[in-house]
Parts: C-alpha cells; sequence; structure tokens
C-alpha cells in the first residue's frame, strides 16, 4: 500500500513540475528592430532588423535555457524577456507552425523622460532621475493574430545585460468596437506595472483621447497618485474607479452611444519617466429605416405613369445604397434600378437621410396583374426593405391562361349555336314535310 502510495504522490509531483514548466513558457515572438532611415531626413525607406523575443513568465529560467541563434538573425538582436503579467504570451501571438500569416510586432529604442501634463506632473514631483533610468530600454508595439491583441510593452535591461523585464505593460482586447446608436459602449484598456519597480510605486495617471481625421480632443485624464480625475471633455464617459487601482482596469466607458463617437480612441499610462499606449476604434452603426409615399399606392391601369418615393433616415455612417425591385405574382423578383437618388442630408443628432424616387411608367413594363414594389437599402448595418402593393386593372395583354380559356369559351359558344342550329333545321325539316302531305 505504501508502495502505491509513493508512486501517486511522485506522479503529482512530476505532473506539477510539468505544469509549471509548461505554464511558465511562452511562444517565441518574432519581430522587428526599427533603425534609423536610411540616408536620414525624409528620404528613404526605415531601415529594420529582424529580432526575436523569447518570452518566460520567470526571470530565472533565461539562465538555465541559453538561447540559440537562428543564422538569418543577427545574435544582438535576440532578447530574453521575463514577462511576469504573461501579455506577451497570449494565444493571438503564438501563430499555428506554417501559418502565413503572423503577428504585428515593432521594437524601438525608448528614452525615459518626465511627461509635461497636469495630471503627470505629481508623478516626477522630485524634479530627480532615479539611477534605476540609467539601463537600456526599449518600446515593443505589437498586435495578435485577426486583431484579438493589441498594446505596447516597456522592457528594461540592466546597462550591459541583454536580460530584458517588462515594467510597464499597456493592452487592450477588443481594439475594434461597433455598437449601436444609444447603447452603452465599453472601451477596454489594461495595463500591468511591476511591482518590485521604484517606478510603480509612486503612482500613475491614464488619459484617454479621442483622435477623427486629423482632429482630436481630450476626453479624460485621471490622476491615480492623488485618486481624482482631473480633465473630462466628455460628460458621458467615465472609468471603473476601483478596478482601476485594484486591476490596472483602465477600459472608458461611455454611457450612451452617439454618431460623434466613432473614430480613434487611445488610451495613454503614465509612470514617472515611462508611458505605453494603445489604440481602439470605436464605429457607431445605426441601419436605416424606411418609408415609402405614397402609401398605399392607387389602382394603376395599363399605361399609366407611377411616381413613389423610398425615404431612408437616420443611419450611420452614411454608406447606403438604395434600388427598387418588382416581385411579381409569380414570386420572381425584377431589378427597376436604382432611380432618382438625392444627396445627403445630416440631421442634429448626425444620422443621415437619403431619398430615391422611382418613375415607374407601366406600359414600357409587364406588370401582369401586380404585385409587390419593394425599396432595397443596403448599408453596413444591415439590409432594410420596405413594400407596398401595386395593383393593375383594366385591359392588359391576356396570359397563357387567359387565352385558353377563351378558347375553350368560344368552343363552348361554338358548339351551343351548332345544337341550337341542328335543332332549329330539324323541326323545319318537318313542319315542311306535314304541308307537302295536306297538299297532296
Amino acid at each position: 500500500m505504501d508502495k502505491f502510495y509513493s508512486i501517486y504522490l511522485l506522479s503529482l509531483l512530476a505532473f506539477a513540475c510539468f505544469f509549471q514548466v509548461y505554464s511558465s513558457s511562452c511562444p517565441v515572438l518574432e519581430c522587428w528592430f526599427m533603425l534609423d532611415k536610411a540616408g536620414g531626413g525624409l528620404a528613404g525607406a526605415p531601415k529594420r532588423e529582424k529580432s526575436l523575443f523569447y518570452i518566460q513568465r520567470d526571470a530565472h529560467s533565461h539562465r538555465a535555457e541559453p538561447q540559440r541563434s537562428p543564422p538569418d538573425i543577427n545574435p544582438e538582436r535576440i532578447y530574453p524577456v521575463s514577462d511576469p503579467a504573461a501579455t506577451l504570451c497570449h494565444k493571438s501571438l503564438n501563430p499555428p507552425r506554417g501559418s502565413v500569416e503572423k503577428p504585428q510586432c515593432e521594437i524601438n529604442s525608448f528614452v525615459p523622460q518626465a511627461a509635461s501634463l497636469k495630471w503627470t506632473e505629481p508623478l516626477t514631483e522630485s524634479a530627480l532621475s532615479p539611477v534605476y533610468l540609467q539601463a537600456d530600454w526599449l518600446s515593443v508595439a505589437y498586435q495578435g493574430l485577426h486583431a484579438q491583441l493589441g498594446g505596447a510593452t516597456i522592457l528594461r535591461a540592466p546597462t550591459g545585460s541583454k536580460e530584458n523585464n517588462v515594467v510597464l505593460s499597456v493592452s487592450s482586447k477588443t481594439l475594434s468596437v461597433t455598437s449601436r446608436l444609444g447603447e452603452p459602449v465599453l472601451l477596454d484598456c489594461g495595463f500591468w506595472a511591476d511591482p518590485s519597480s521604484p517606478l510603480s510605486g509612486t503612482g500613475f495617471a491614464v488619459e484617454w483621447r479621442y483622435q477623427f481625421r486629423g482632429s482630436g480632443r481630450l476626453v479624460l485624464a485621471y490622476d491615480g497618485k492623488t485618486d481624482r480625475v482631473t480633465e473630462t471633455r466628455e460628460g458621458e464617459a467615465t472609468l471603473d474607479f476601483e478596478a482601476l487601482q485594484e486591476k490596472g482596469n483602465a477600459s472608458l466607458i461611455l454611457r450612451e452611444a452617439e454618431v460623434r463617437h466613432s473614430g480613434t480612441y487611445i488610451c495613454t499610462v503614465y509612470l514617472p519617466y515611462l508611458l505605453a499606449q494603445v489604440a481602439v476604434e470605436l464605429e457607431i452603426i445605426e441601419p436605416p429605416s424606411l418609408t415609402l409615399q405614397p402609401s398605399p399606392l392607387a389602382l394603376v391601369v395599363p399605361g399609366q405613369a407611377l411616381s413613389v418615393q423610398c425615404d431612408a433616415s437616420g443611419f450611420a455612417p452614411l454608406s447606403l445604397e438604395l434600388s427598387w425591385e418588382f416581385q411579381g405574382a409569380d414570386g420572381k423578383r425584377r431589378p427597376l434600378g436604382s432611380g432618382s437618388v438625392t444627396g445627403h442630408r445630416q440631421a442634429w443628432d448626425g444620422t443621415y437621410s437619403q431619398s430615391s424616387r422611382l418613375e415607374l411608367h407601366t406600359s414600357q413594363l409587364d406588370l401582369g396583374k401586380g404585385g409587390e414594389l419593394m425599396c432595397v437599402a443596403v448599408h453596413p448595418g444591415g439590409t432594410a426593405r420596405a413594400s407596398v402593393n401595386l395593383s393593375v386593372i383594366g385591359f392588359s395583354s391576356p396570359s397563357i391562361e387567359d387565352s385558353m380559356a377563351m378558347v375553350g369559351v368560344a368552343l363552348l359558344i361554338f358548339g351551343l349555336i351548332k345544337v341550337v342550329w341542328w335543332t332549329v333545321s330539324g323541326s323545319g325539316s318537318a313542319d315542311a314535310d306535314k304541308l307537302d302531305q295536306k297538299d297532296k
């Protein structure tokens, strides 16, 4: 019994060791180290060198496993990285073997410096640069497969060492967000700061900025050292301050989405002399509402011209395609074109409207006895349809069924006429015979 118990304990120990080793390992991340442009100035393409990050959660594991240099990579561009938060271990940064699509990763040299902003000034009140800053610093920007993760990381290596440690990491798991009008919106942003770093013990600051087509504005700024919002330009924007202080959750909350909220939002996290940021795209998509005029349609006779208007309103963005279709009694649809389309009109809430007028000439179309006239609106928010019944009365070219019915009626009438004629002819002959007999 003791033997089986010992084997059981050894199995558990082996599994625990395996799990620890496996869980502490992360994928090798391929990056590009960005150098100065060839020739300097504005001319010339930027130079870059292929680099590798050997990432581990445990800082001591690199010493036990010396990294080998692939033949196509400069040994100076191979970096062992310790990431206790495992942000760089995300599955989207580890493509399947042989995959053509790979994550995006870019490395730049980084120079720590104080930020001259009102909400970051308390972080560097002493105006003294700590000895801790005398090291080699790198900034890494990355984006995982299918935009599942994106962000930036600040790495520090002691002078003369290749052992890099993550000091600050800012990331988002939703780089692209869509929302309907009036709905609450959450723009994800989280950060991690190395608790062993002397820079993380003096507070932090968070800033959200908005950019759209070259213009921008400050949305919200928070001073984590004094625990207060120092600037806000959006009354409906806020943070979960408890989650921010306890878990590093810097996600921006928009209580009610509006059209003007579409754009790029940049989440920046500041430590003393350090910063990292991530951009999140927000698009407000609202499908159109369709109305037809006149509705219902008056009865139409063959040869009559008919004018129908389709109004699309309350949609965003302004990309919209309007067209017309006719569906006959047989269920078949026939395209009628886009009609005469007006320009876009913008309402007070930022939504758009557009109209299409269709001039329908029944003399040029075989509408039969009528059917369903439809306005179709194709929009990024979906395809909308509005329909109205169209009834055609009066004379029109007969259908095959009508022609066969008329032939049948004609044959029936012809048969009745023949029967009557035979009857009349037969009785007339009988009367004539009786008269001849009387004369004799």
